[in-house]
């Protein structure tokens, strides 16, 4: 099975983003069977960028995603969201790319189930 998650919230703030990437890691951890996605559209490319600090005790998207990173999991951001927040792709955490809205439409005909936060 395919799942994939498309993210629309910044990674901090709501915790919508934080929910899905909770999900995502533990479907690669109890379901090694199932391939996960996560792209990244809107408000949530600011979750691919590198260097995030957070205060001790709470969450932290940037370790989150780098987990999901070390189960194989394809990430990718919205280009075009990104150029509209000012993320370049020298900020990204390793193993994140820049994507398009039409490798989303392949990923959406790919995948058995869309999660959408």
């Amino acid at each position: 099975m395919k799942i994939l998650f498309n993210l629309n919230d910044a990674p901090y703030g709501s915790e919508k983003s934080y929910n899905a990437l909770r999900l995502a890691n533990e479907l690669g951890k109890n379901h090694p069977e199932v391939e996960v996605r996560i792209f990244l559209s809107t408000d949530s490319v600011g979750c691919a960028v590198a260097g995030q600090e957070t205060p001790n005790g709470y969450y932290n998207i940037e370790r989150m995603l780098k987990l999901a990173l070390t189960k194989n999991v394809k990430i990718g951001i919205c280009g075009t969201c990104a150029d509209a927040r000012g993320v370049k792709e020298s900020m990204l955490i390793a193993g994140i790319k820049m994507s398009s809205i039409r490798e989303l439409g392949d990923w959406v005909v790919e995948c058995d189930k869309v999660l959408v936060f």
